[in-house]
């Protein structure tokens, strides 16, 4: 029980930043809510913070450990195709019920199937944690195999734009993002760990991470593969923003839909390698059946919360501020940006791991400094791209050379955290409040069509996930100048040191 009012919490403090922002416009000019919208959100942020809290702790009982169990108990089986053939299937079922990639896929209708997306973002991420596998267990560096999928997929861009199917772009990358949520990010990270420490070797621990990193650009490529089959025969359609009538209907339609089908799947999958391979002893598996049904109760609450009352009050916020000025936009989304990453219990986590691997060279204070101030430029510079409409192109490939170009001078344990680092910038309101924000604003600044939203509105996220890549690795870069700028001002100490000081010994 105190792990769970822990949980709420932490999540309570997560939300809490962006509800006193919503509110606190409500009562000037700049917002007109009506009186049900306000007690429609303000219900639904007393059942996400709920919903966080049961999701959070039902993750750290349910998803890690099987994480940690799977990849263990595989790699002493030592049947490799067993292995990759379990890394591709979780990859899929993961992902499948990550809440993240529900909520991007709700809000991308048209001629876009919701459950082929949702589907071909799974293959993705199954196909590249089989590469991740094999990736410990060759023990190649990351930073080479991260230069060159990216190269890949910079590759499949340029054929995009060339085909006429760019509008893909901006969704492919969010799509990217969204993978790397709180479901996804410890069963991935805690699978890694049990492969590595299982496999041993010199560079175990550094060997753990960068799984996500590989993940994450999994989704990426397979969207844009699946934009090419559209043959550019996408027409976007705007998702229904509207508030809820009723929200028993919501809870329901969220509870068969989309949980119970995508943890079923997990849930089926566990237990055959369960019977078969894992013989997990009964004590441990009470645990996980409890965190299951955290996870599951978790899952509902939230993303009913979601549908309900966050996508439609952000949508609203975005037509309201860009029907006012056009920078108020901007201004609004550095600042969300700044308090919704400072209120992420996840980065305190990160900025925790950062500070002891760096042995304190890299404070929690200049880790949680330099991540607000860079999600809130990476969410004003999408409101300045909404509002003079270039390409997302013209962010993420500076964005990506910049980042793949620092992990070649930075130790591999700064690259390897900085990539799976993503997903915590990008945390559960980037995708359910910031991205509606976003499409609301496109719209207004259109007045109300739609046809730029698909290019225009969504990258948002994939510019919050890219912002931990740049941000730790320079902290990383300056730790290493300053290490060697003191190993070098000693050595000179020692050189020039005045021979009659040196007392002899006989």
């Amino acid at each position: 029980m105190n792990l769970l009012k822990d949980k709420i919490k932490e999540a309570l403090f997560s939300v809490m930043p962006v509800v006193a922002i919503v509110f606190l416009l409500a009562v000037t000019p700049l917002a007109n809510f009506t009186g049900r919208e306000l007690g429609v959100f303000g219900g639904s942020a007393v059942l996400m913070v709920l919903g966080i809290g049961l999701f959070s702790l039902g993750a750290d009982m349910f998803m890690t450990p099987i994480g940690d169990y799977i990849g263990s108990g595989l790699t002493k089986s030592k049947k490799m195709w067993l292995i990759l053939g379990v890394s591709f299937a979780m990859g899929v079922f993961i992902t499948v019920a990550e809440p993240d990639l529900s909520v991007l896929a709700g809000q991308v209708a048209g001629k876009i199937d919701r459950t082929a997306l949702i589907i071909t973002v799974g293959a993705g991420v199954g196909l590249f944690l089989v590469v991740a596998v094999l990736k410990i267990v060759s023990k190649k560096s990351l930073s080479n195999l991260l230069a060159f999928f990216y190269m890949v997929l910079f590759s499949v861009v340029a054929i995009l734009v060339e085909t006429g199917n760019a509008d893909f772009l901006a969704m492919s990358f969010d799509s990217g993002g969204v993978t790397t949520g709180p479901i996804t990010v410890p069963f991935i990270m805690a699978f890694g760990v049990g492969i590595s420490q299982t496999i041993g070797g010199r560079n175990a621990d550094e060997n753990s991470f960068g799984l996500v990193a590989l993940c994450s650009i999994g989704p990426v490529l397979a969207v844009m593969l699946l934009g090419l089959l559209s043959a550019g025969d996408v027409n976007y359609t705007l998702a229904d923003y509207s508030v809820a009538e009723n929200i028993w209907l919501a809870l329901g339609a969220t509870l068969w839909k989309e949980v119970a089908i995508a943890l079923g799947l997990i849930v089926v999958f566990f237990v055959v390698l369960q019977v078969t391979y894992l013989k997990i002893p009964t004590r441990k598996l009470k645990r996980i059946a409890m965190g299951l049904l955290y996870t599951f109760l978790g899952l509902v609450i939230f993303l009913t919360a979601v549908s309900v009352g966050f996508m439609p009050i952000g949508y609203k916020l975005g037509q309201e501020l860009s029907s006012e000025s056009h920078w108020l936009i901007v201004l609004v989304g550095f600042v969300i940006g700044m308090v919704v990453v400072l209120a992420e219990p996840a980065i305190h986590v990160l900025n925790k791991q950062v500070e002891e691997v760096t042995n304190r060279t890299v404070s929690k204070r200049s880790m949680l400094i330099a991540l607000s101030v860079g999600v809130g430029l990476s969410i004003g510079l999408s409101m300045l791209r909404i509002i003079l409409g270039f390409s997302i192109l013209y962010y993420l490939i500076p964005g990506y050379i910049i980042s793949i170009g620092l992990s070649f001078f930075v130790p591999g344990m700064y690259t390897a955290i900085a990539f799976d680092s993503g997903g915590v910038a990008s945390g559960p309101l980037t995708s359910s409040f910031i991205l509606p924000l976003a499409i609301g604003a496109c719209v207004g600044l259109n007045g109300g069509d739609v046809s730029r939203v698909l290019t225009d509105a969504f990258g948002i996220v994939a510019m919050v996930a890219m912002t931990p890549l740049i941000t730790i690795q320079l902290l990383g870069f300056r730790a290493v100048v300053a290490k060697r700028m003191r190993d070098n001002y000693a050595q000179k100490r020692i050189v020039s040191a005045d021979d009659e000081q040196i007392i002899y010994f006989r």
